[in-house]
């Protein structure tokens, strides 16, 4: 984790209370963030050109916020569900909503989230009953390999 004020630390001794100090948004490396999520660095770059990820600078390095983990996080579970980028970039909008506070708009972002919602139970109903073919299949495949033996 490297702390947000790194730059001024360097230049404070621990009889100032430095090592006490604790940040109060921890901020994440490029590779701690790789390695956390088993992904690559070009993966990362990858989310920063198409704009759903933007992390900070501190002496030229970048640094990711616990909300930049966040919509890391966010972004990765729902490319595993097979979302495409515009998907993301619509989920993370959401996520990011500044207006939010008003009734109108929380109204219409409770409408898409439960979209999502009822979107993702039907893929899992389906992924369920894909598992339960396959099993079945499985099933018979193994009976006719004992029947045959």
């Amino acid at each position: 984790m490297i702390h947000p004020d790194s730059a001024q630390l360097a230049t404070e001794t621990p009889a100032e209370g430095v090592a006490a100090r604790e940040p109060a948004d921890p901020l994440f490396g490029i590779t701690e963030l790789c390695r956390e999520f088993g992904i690559t660095l070009r993966a990362i770059r990858f989310y920063e050109d198409k704009g759903l990820l933007q992390p900070r600078r501190i002496n030229g390095s970048r640094v990711y916020s616990q909300r930049d983990r966040a919509r890391l996080m966010l972004i990765l579970r729902s490319k595993s569900l097979g979302a495409s980028l515009a998907q993301i970039r619509h989920y993370l909008d959401l996520y990011d909503a500044p207006e939010l506070n008003e009734v109108s708009s929380l109204r219409a972002a409770e409408d898409e989230l439960q979209q999502t919602l009822t979107d993702l139970e039907r893929q899992q109903a389906d992924i369920g009953a894909t598992l339960a073919e396959l099993r079945h299949i499985q099933q018979q495949v193994q009976q006719r390999l004992g029947a045959s033996t």
